[in-house]
């Protein structure tokens, strides 16, 4: 079985490259090295196309005494040559984020699995898509119509802006309609017209904060996590264990989750996490979804990373079947 695997990383992450157990990608990358992957690292500037392939300038990754570390030395390699790519820089989905997906279009998927497939993140907004599911979701518009928006909010009273791009709840606003600043934060927030955004119904549960429901492949994990509002915030803000607590999927939830999961795992997109408040979904993560591993493992008293490698193991594992069928 080939065990190279290439992790497209974020800028700051690269920058303090060290285990740190808040960081999804840490803990994903120091597992496949305890189970003896070789992996490789690389942020979006590293990516390019010569000779029409996808290639890439990657960094070794070694484990020493628990932490993880990666060697100085580059190498040009095809991002063909790597059995697997784990796609996982984070938001703003800029022109850079774009250009870096369209390094993947050279790229062959027989040889490679991509997770998650970059072309399908280009074609997939975690705010726009959630459409996808309109059975699943709460009202929402999605427009650069000031108009549009305000008579969104009077209609509905309380809404939630958000802007189609950003991560962490940047830019996102409670809105009421009696707020005297509404028309400045809309045309703020689109550029006086010109930049869409989603207006979602407000739900009041969401004082209560929401699930993060996770998926890997078709699977719904059952562990789950609840992200509290931050203090003096309407949102969660503040990635600190006083504002997680445990939490139990509903059987609609997990319904609900399973088929969104059979949906997008057939478009390449393997790592999911639902923001879910009263079996409504309000987000779809599939750029870099954090799964919450030091906060499940303090809450449920597991090792949920061992639970998420089988998982991601056999991924990749069925892939390879997959290619050695094709071979025969």
């Amino acid at each position: 079985m080939t065990k190279n695997i290439l992790f497209i990383i974020d800028e700051l992450e690269l920058k303090y490259f060290e285990f740190n157990d808040l960081v999804t990608n840490f803990w994903f990358i120091k597992e496949f090295l305890k189970r003896d992957y070789n992996v490789s690292i690389a942020v979006k500037r590293d990516l390019f196309v010569e000779s029409a392939k996808g290639c890439v300038f990657s960094r070794e990754t070694y484990l020493k005494e628990e932490d993880i570390f990666y060697k100085k030395e580059m190498h040009k390699s095809l991002i063909n040559d790597f059995n697997t790519v784990f796609f996982r820089p984070d938001p703003p989905v800029d022109i850079d984020y774009i250009n870096a997906c369209y390094v993947f279009d050279y790229v062959d998927r027989e040889k490679t699995l991509l997770i998650n497939d970059p072309s399908e993140i280009k074609n997939f907004n975690e705010k726009f898509h959630i459409n996808y599911f309109p059975q699943f979701v709460p009202k929402n518009i999605v427009t650069s119509s000031v108009e549009a928006i305000l008579e969104f909010i009077e209609q509905n009273n309380e809404a939630i802006l958000k802007p189609l791009n950003r991560c962490f709840g940047s830019g996102v606003y409670y809105m009421n309609k009696n707020d005297k600043n509404l028309v400045t934060i809309i045309n703020t927030m689109t550029e006086n017209g010109k930049t869409s955004v989603m207006l979602q119904e407000y739900l009041p549960e969401a004082a209560l904060g929401d699930k993060r429901v996770l998926i890997i492949g078709e699977e719904v994990l059952d562990e789950c996590i609840q992200k509290l509002p931050g203090d003096h915030n309407f949102k969660f803000s503040i990635h600190s264990d006083k504002y997680f607590k445990s939490a139990t999927l509903t059987q609609n939830e997990k319904t609900m989750a399973q088929e969104i999961a059979r949906k997008l795992s057939f478009k390449g997109l393997y790592l999911i996490g639902l923001d879910v408040i009263k079996e409504k979904v309000i987000e779809i993560n599939v750029t870099s979804p954090c799964y919450f591993i030091r906060e499940i493992n303090q809450h449920y008293g597991i090792h949920f990373e061992d639970k998420i490698m089988m998982h991601l193991e056999k991924i990749i594992q069925n892939h390879i079947k997959r290619q050695e069928i094709c071979l025969q």
